[in-house]
């Protein structure tokens, strides 16, 4: 670990799924070996260094790469196809499905780069649905898998009852248009207060930088196609970040999820004070620990 405070240097990386770029952003523990390498996967409506390593100006931990980099990790993200600096070329709607494809060629990438073997996943909304199909079709690769904000069936969900009333708009286009305003809205349409107006503008400004439109995909999934994922098939270890406030989901709908998964190494969590998008609201730090001591969580051993 190195004293707080310290910057850690990124590094910027591509990987290709045909004819398709995806950008990829490394910050690596500064004592090798690292104690694991972490893929965060980001949600329908941003990038992902906005999401996982925004700098903010007095704050040392509103990185959460470079926070679990100080705590021996490597850590990676990658802008899914049709976000931030990766491809946009493709006349298509980039769903869920091509979500679980790009992670397949960054894990391609950075098992041929670094060496790695099994990763540490962390996917938030619609990114916790891309981890987890990635995971049940590549379920080798995954050790522990953290899925915050997820849904499964959508049932009792607020979030996505209203914004199924603009699925005739999604299915319309391949791209929505995204601008201060709507991103600011992630952060009161559940549960206002739960973020610094600060943090939201410049949250908003690096997305904003990167992208004025995103992929509909996600919100043609989530909106008419739920679920897309069968906890039946999910091998890893498993831990659900429930926000006390996020509309996303129902507990009952995250619960009736929890209760399928196969493997008995699996947590629940829910955080309190905490709305959609966990480690952007004031209580952000719960989010941070819960995470981390599902990461650092020894593996079981059985005898007999």
């Amino acid at each position: 670990m190195v004293q707080a405070g310290a910057t850690i240097a990124g590094q910027a990386h591509w990987a290709h799924k045909g004819d398709v770029k995806l950008f990829l952003w490394e910050k690596r523990a500064p004592v090798q070996p690292a104690r694991g390498t972490i893929l965060f996967v980001h949600g329908s409506s941003m990038a992902s260094t906005p999401a996982f390593d925004l700098p903010l100006p007095g704050n040392p931990d509103a990185s959460l790469m470079e926070w679990f980099a100080h705590r021996g990790f490597d850590t990676w993200c990658v802008d899914m196809e049709g976000y931030g600096r990766s491809s946009k070329h493709r006349d298509i709607n980039c769903d869920i499905d091509n979500g679980a494809d790009d992670l397949k060629a960054a894990t391609d990438y950075i098992m041929k780069t670094r060496g790695v073997e099994k990763f540490l996943m962390y996917g938030s909304s619609s990114g916790g649905l891309r981890a987890a199909k990635f995971a049940e079709r590549h379920p080798e690769r995954v050790s522990r898998l953290a899925l915050d904000a997820f849904v499964w069936t959508g049932k009792g969900s607020p979030t996505l009852a209203e914004r199924s009333k603009k699925l005739p708009q999604w299915l319309a286009s391949n791209r929505r248009k995204i601008d201060h305003a709507f991103v600011q809205s992630i952060f009161t349409r559940d549960h206002g207060g739960g973020a610094e107006q600060s943090v939201i503008d410049a949250y908003a400004e690096a997305i904003l930088a990167l992208d004025d439109s995103v992929p509909t995909g996600t919100y043609v999934d989530m909106c008419s196609k739920l679920p897309v994922i069968d906890p039946a098939k999910l091998q890893a270890a498993v831990l659900i970040m429930r926000g006390q406030f996020d509309g996303i989901a129902s507990t009952e709908d995250l619960l009736d999820f929890f209760a399928r998964l196969p493997n008995p190494d699996k947590t629940f969590a829910v955080m309190p004070g905490i709305a959609h998008n966990s480690t952007k609201q004031i209580n952000y730090r719960i989010s941070y620990h819960i995470l981390h001591s599902f990461f650092t969580q020894p593996e079981p051993i059985y005898r007999g």
